[in-house]
């Protein structure tokens, strides 16, 4: 059964939010790529829980995320994609690979919530 594996944050400030976020909770937060995308990651094991990123907002007015993003686990984007359309959901943001960690796309379910696919491959570019 697929299970929410990392969730995201989308601010118009990435180190505005980083200050909130540490502050208030102490997550760490690590530069990914030398981009504007953070790792953010929440607690260390055993406790239970995800990680997840903090990432620069996109999107112009209408189409801008303005809430954290869960992402769940496939084996297969394309057919998730597909499934989740067909069963009603709206594209929100199309596949876009994760250079050398995976594929992700982002949906709105049937009653307008954002969500994201993730699907794990090392040759993704």
């Amino acid at each position: 059964m697929p299970r929410p594996v990392h969730f995201e944050i989308h601010a118009d400030d990435p180190e505005r939010a980083i200050a909130f976020y540490r502050e208030l909770f102490g997550w760490k937060f690590d530069n990914w790529s030398g981009g504007e995308y953070y790792i953010v990651t929440t607690g260390t094991a055993p406790e239970p829980g995800i990680d997840g990123g903090l990432m620069k907002r996109q999107g112009g007015s209408g189409d801008r995320i303005t809430a954290y993003v869960c992402s769940v686990g496939v084996d297969d984007i394309d057919a998730s994609l597909a499934k989740a359309q067909s069963l009603g959901a709206e594209l929100a943001m199309p596949k876009q690979p994760i250079p050398k960690i995976g594929w992700s796309a982002y949906l709105k379910d049937t009653e307008g919530n954002v969500f994201g696919l993730f699907q794990p491959d090392d040759n993704a570019a």
